[in-house]
């Protein structure tokens, strides 16, 4: 695992501690997204820490936008074994849903101009996430609800090796709507899942490892 922090947001005098945001970030990992087994790919990338973990206390789409495209090239320059997929945690920015739906086309946009359509997807996930013709409180959201808004950078080879080891992938959605109506809405809330996140002083970055505990390191 490499939790990250981006140099424009270390440069701040005031800069709080990004390690509750990556706690929180891991908690719903292990907790809802492996621990329910809502995507039966994600264990094996964990354990091995490849996941890439980038907070950014940006403020503006368009430092996102920048941050993204940064992560985007990376991802696709990096060898698989050592960062296999990215999550980039926004605690401060696109809080409301809509916006944060929106802003979803741009990052497209964006993987197009890259020219890394066929190769890299974005997936999303949000506090406030809601299926089309869903209500707010329905559990069936939950698959998608993370504590902070969340993009997701994933390799399309990662996707298509991870088809070939679960060949009815499209059977998962179903199975995860029926695992959280089974729970429902009050068996979601005791994951206590969501954010925790907490201003300190110390700055944990930079660590490599498949433990899920962050730890102090170097800054991006």
């Amino acid at each position: 695992m490499t939790p990250s922090i981006t140099a424009a947001d270390a440069a701040s005098p005031s800069l709080p501690s990004i390690e509750p945001y990556i706690h929180d970030t891991v908690r719903w990992l292990e907790r809802a997204v492996i621990g329910l087994n809502l995507c039966p790919f994600a264990k094996a990338v964990h354990v091995k820490g490849q996941i890439h973990y980038v907070v950014t206390l940006a403020a503006t789409t368009q430092e996102v936008l920048e941050l993204l495209r940064e992560q985007l090239v990376e991802l696709a320059s990096t060898p698989a074994e050592v960062r296999d997929t990215t999550l980039l945690v926004m605690p401060r920015c696109l809080q409301d849903f809509l916006d944060f739906n929106d802003f979803l086309g741009a990052a497209e946009d964006l993987l197009h101009a890259l020219g890394l359509e066929g190769t890299l997807q974005v997936a999303s996930f949000h506090p406030q996430f809601q299926f089309a013709g869903t209500d707010v409180d329905d559990v069936t959201n939950c698959t998608n609800r993370s504590p902070y808004p969340m993009l997701h950078l994933l390799r399309e080879s990662s996707i298509d090796r991870a088809v070939e080891v679960y060949p009815e992938a499209e059977a998962i959605f179903e199975r995860n709507m029926e695992v959280l109506e089974g729970m429902g809405m009050v068996g979601w809330q005791a994951l206590d899942v969501g954010p925790h996140g907490a201003e300190g002083e110390k700055v944990a970055v930079n660590t490599v490892g498949g433990s899920g505990q962050p730890t102090q390191g170097d800054v991006l």
